[in-house]
């Protein structure tokens, strides 16, 4: 049982390693993580009385 777990931290600090990895590389391999810039306009009543 002690082996599974030890194996299941390995497993997770590797998938954890890869995504920091993915995320700071990906960029240069064509991978954007950008969100889509769009400006919305919306008309606004203003109600001073």
């Amino acid at each position: 049982m002690g082996h599974i777990i030890k194996w299941l931290i390995y497993l997770l600090i590797i998938g954890t390693i890869a995504l920091v990895a993915y995320a700071y590389l990906g960029p240069y391999f064509g991978a954007d993580f950008s969100p889509p810039q769009t400006e919305v306009r919306q008309p606004v009543t203003l109600d001073a009385d």
